[in-house]
């Protein structure tokens, strides 16, 4: 479907880039080397919109809207996809849930701080043994009165360590698989709230990723997100919006990588003309820049019919698969441009070659994201209501 980019969206998606140009460029390979957390950088990200993007303006938030928040986040991926990756998680389903299943007292205690960027929040649903399928999560929380008691782990936790409120997804009633699993908002630092070590990953080395333990965890139950029972559809309210935001990660990383390849082929000389003379490079080039025009449609289609209020589950899913694939191909090929320069740490490319490969992983893996398009497309549920 056709659509065009509003004014107001063109002048967000130049303010993000402005940002990213002067605020994150620099010292984003230095943040790679070091795993420094962006936590000055967040602060300004807040203060311009940037991390209440989806909240209304009653929250003090931008509500600026799903397309809107899809070219801010690709031009800070464009960037640093570390500073993207927690500006995603925060914005997509941190303040998202909230802003869905939230009472009015927790959104007047979280929700205002986070559109500001004074709290950044994070999402826990998977586990050792459960990600993509979260009925099979062991994570429990038992009512005791007016508290439940939390007992488990969560795994692959971005901002585990750094986050200032969590969503916690974990089961009050086990025998009820997913209808029994209920959402909790936790801050850190109470009696039974353990966070493991960080993770040494291969990319996004400026957010960081951790375990959440939790021992006899006594939690009031006015922490309880939604009702008791209906974590299972917190959790998948904002996979549209999640998909959408890795989606425009990939985009962002994408597109870098495409303009360092270019960069380079025109600068490096071989046999007394620059390699962007070659015609097979110039055709590695033609479909680079091909993927990543695709891969921007899908991405702002799919964020233009989330605006609209049509279902785009399918299209989301889409969006995020092939966008995340053309990330993981086109740093790939960028690197095979940059020659052994590109496997090198002192050029940019071998940054967002490990950056991207976590893209086809997280928020539903490329396989599983051909479960759902597959499934819409030949009408799965249709079939099994009938």
């Amino acid at each position: 479907m056709a659509f065009e980019i509003s004014k107001e969206q063109k002048m967000i998606q130049k303010m993000a880039r402005e940002f990213g140009r002067k605020e994150l460029a620099e010292a984003a390979m230095e943040r790679d080397h070091t795993g420094e957390y962006p936590r000055e950088i967040l602060k300004k990200m807040g203060e311009l919109g940037l991390l209440g993007m989806l909240v209304p303006e009653e929250y003090d938030g931008e509500n600026m809207g799903t397309v809107a928040y899809s070219l801010a986040l690709t031009e800070i991926a464009y960037y640093d996809a570390s500073v993207a990756v927690i500006m995603s998680v925060h914005n997509s389903i941190g303040c998202g849930s909230l802003v869905r299943f939230g009472s009015d007292a927790q959104k007047e205690k979280y929700l205002r701080p986070m559109a500001k960027g004074e709290i950044i929040a994070s999402f826990a649903l998977s586990e050792p043994e459960a990600g993509s399928d979260p009925a099979g999560m062991t994570a429990t929380a038992e009512k005791d009165g007016d508290f439940y008691i939390l007992n488990g782990t969560k795994r692959w936790i971005t901002g585990g360590a750094t986050s200032g409120v969590f969503i916690i997804l974990a089961k009050t009633d086990p025998a009820a698989g997913h209808k029994g699993i209920s959402a909790f908002l936790i801050e850190p630092g109470i009696p039974g709230f353990i966070v493991g070590r960080k993770e040494d990953k291969m990319g996004l080395k400026g957010s960081d990723t951790t375990d959440l333990i939790f021992e006899n965890c006594r939690v009031p139950a006015s922490a309880l997100l939604g009702k008791e029972g209906e974590g299972f559809l917190v959790a998948m309210s904002g996979l549209d919006d999640g998909r959408i935001g890795i989606g425009s990660q990939s985009l962002g990383v994408g597109m870098r990588a495409l303009d360092l390849a270019v960069d380079y082929a025109k600068q490096r000389h071989q046999f007394g003309k620059p390699i962007a003379a070659n015609q097979g490079l110039r055709w590695m080039i033609a479909d680079m820049a091909t993927e990543v025009e695709a891969a921007r449609l899908l991405v702002l289609n799919a964020a233009a019919m989330k605006d609209r209020g049509e279902k785009c589950s399918k299209e989301a899913s889409m969006a995020k698969m092939y966008a995340s694939e053309m990330a993981n191909h086109v740093a790939g090929q960028s690197l095979q441009i940059h020659g052994g320069y590109g496997y090198t740490k002192e050029f940019e490319i071998e940054r967002l070659y490990r950056d991207a490969r976590v893209f086809t992983i997280y928020e539903g893996t490329t396989q599983v994201q051909k479960i759902v398009i597959s499934g819409e497309v030949i009408g799965d549920k249709k079939r099994k209501k009938k």
